[in-house]
C-alpha cells in the first residue's frame, strides 16, 4: 500500500524514475479498487449497463487518470524510454503490448533521468527482514 500513496503524492510529477515494484503495485492496487467500486456500485444500483461504468468506479478512474500517466511517464523513464512512448498506446493492439513489455524491462544504470532507483532504500521493507 504504501507504493500506491507514493504515487499518489506524486500526483502531478512527471520528472524522475519509478521502479518495476511501484508501477505494477500501483496498477495491481488500482485495479482491486476499481473492481471493489464497480462490484458496489452494481449492489447498490449506480451501475449502468448501456455505459458499463458505474458512478463510484467512474469517478475513481477520473481522480486517476493523472497519476497513473505520470507513473507510467517515469516508468518508461526508469527504462531509458522518453514518456512519449507511452503515446504508443494509441496504435491498437501492438502499442499496447510493446509497452507491457517495455514496462517489464529492468531498471537502467543512472540516466538523464536521474540516478537508479534501485539504490535507494526499498520503500516500506525493513532492513531486519533482510537476509
Amino acid at each position: 500500500m504504501d507504493w500506491y500513496v507514493k504515487v499518489l503524492k506524486q500526483y502531478f510529477d512527471f520528472s524522475g524514475r519509478a521502479r518495476r515494484k511501484e508501477y505494477w503495485m500501483f496498477a495491481l492496487i488500482s485495479m482491486i479498487i476499481s473492481i471493489v467500486l464497480t462490484l458496489l456500485d452494481m449492489g447498490v444500483g449506480l451501475y449502468s449497463e448501456l455505459y458499463g461504468a458505474g458512478l463510484l468506479s467512474s469517478i475513481y478512474s477520473l481522480a486517476i487518470v493523472i497519476p497513473s500517466i505520470a507513473v507510467s511517464v517515469r516508468r518508461l523513464h526508469d527504462t531509458d524510454h522518453s514518456g512519449w512512448w507511452l503515446l504508443l498506446m494509441f496504435i491498437p493492439l501492438l502499442g499496447a503490448l510493446i509497452l507491457l513489455v517495455v514496462m517489464c524491462f529492468n531498471s537502467k544504470d543512472d540516466n538523464e533521468y536521474g540516478p537508479n532507483p534501485k539504490a535507494e532504500p526499498n520503500l516500506g521493507e525493513s532492513d531486519d527482514l533482510a537476509v
